[in-house]
């Protein structure tokens, strides 16, 4: 029996109900209520150390590698090795050495006798999440190798370049006391990292809760895992819906624009301690770790502590300074503070 125009009309709606309750649906994830839970899940093994994970889950969802740099024993690498289970990724720790080799990290042509030609080994490189162990101990070449994997998102074996999987981060550690046998991290590469995390100690309580729980050596914490490839992704979109006003926009820029040229916004004491600022990476690193810092924190707009929060971590290992701040004892960090003291915010 043939519809008529009215039924055919009902049940489009129909239809156009169910697509949209199912879209509601997928709409209505908790994805606040699932970071809450990585950070259960992570405390069962890390205490103490919930900067350095909020700071770890920023880079994870703004698409930025982080560099934890701390003295040993601050759990950087417990916490990196814990964060990739609680997330469904391939993972990879990979332990920097002088003698480790380019192809030791991307991988390389082999020989196979039975079909008579070369064919590829991928290294282990070819990971979602990559740990570079104490990444400052490794030389040039495989910096470079590094570097290509970082920007680009890709590496070259012989002569053919392959894509590195999505999401693709690289979480590297370094020990900031012990020179010997070390390699200082080419300024190319540092600006490739988004975030420098100066991992600190933890506090008398949590110290001694550390203490209790890991003495037990027949601890052993079950971790599940909380967040996979789609959620990030889903995670990245709901990021980019964060709002920010123009007028804070601005406001990043006078930040940016202050680590150059102290001597311009009144900073003289820092005018002749910096010699270089911060990069135009460093505009995008702030505006993305702000918004993601809000959402974080259940917000979809960005507040002015969003930005004063994340600066030093953007900003930090990316300003150069001379010998003569060297010689004083004045850090970089010291040098954000001041700039975040003395510009301020045109609220148009």
């Amino acid at each position: 029996m043939q519809q008529s125009t009215q039924e055919k009309f009902v049940s489009l709606l129909h239809k156009k109900q169910i697509y949209m309750d199912s879209e509601i649906k997928e709409l209505k994830i908790d994805y606040h209520a699932k970071i809450r839970q990585v950070f259960r899940e992570m405390r069962k093994v890390v205490i103490g150390q919930d900067y350095m994970i909020n700071r770890l889950l920023i880079g994870l969802f703004t698409n930025g590698h982080i560099l934890l740099e701390g003295v040993p024993g601050l759990a950087k690498t417990l916490t990196v090795n814990t964060l990739s289970k609680v997330l469904d990724l391939k993972f990879q720790r990979m332990q920097f050495t002088p003698d480790l080799l380019p192809a030791d990290l991307v991988g390389t042509m082999v020989y196979n006798q039975k079909e008579g030609e070369f064919q590829v080994k991928k290294g282990p490189i070819f990971a979602n999440l990559i740990l570079a162990d104490e990444v400052n101990r490794s030389p040039a070449k495989v910096q470079s190798a590094l570097l290509e994997a970082m920007q680009e998102k890709q590496v070259t074996i012989g002569e053919t370049t392959y894509q590195l999987d999505k999401p693709f981060l690289v979480l590297a550690t370094q020990n900031p006391i012990e020179h010997e046998g070390t390699y200082p991290l080419p300024e190319a590469q540092i600006d490739r990292f988004m975030m420098k995390i100066h991992v600190s100690y933890p506090g008398k309580e949590q110290e001694l809760e550390v203490m209790r729980r890991m003495s037990n050596m027949n601890f052993k914490a079950e971790i599940q895992p909380i967040l996979d490839r789609d959620d990030i992704f889903a995670i990245r979109d709901q990021i980019n819906q964060v709002s920010i006003s123009e007028s804070l926009e601005k406001y990043m820029i006078e930040l940016v624009y202050a680590t150059r040229s102290p001597a311009d916004y009144g900073l003289k004491n820092e005018a002749n301690y910096v010699q270089f600022g911060v990069s135009t990476r460093a505009c995008i690193d702030l505006h993305r770790s702000a918004k993601a810092l809000a959402y974080m924190d259940e917000r979809n707009y960005v507040l002015p502590e969003d930005i004063k929060e994340v600066s030093n971590d953007v900003f930090n290992h990316r300003i150069s300074l001379n010998y003569e701040a060297e010689a004083e004892g004045i850090t970089t960090s010291e040098v954000v503070a001041s700039i975040l003291q003395n510009v301020p915010i045109n609220k148009e």
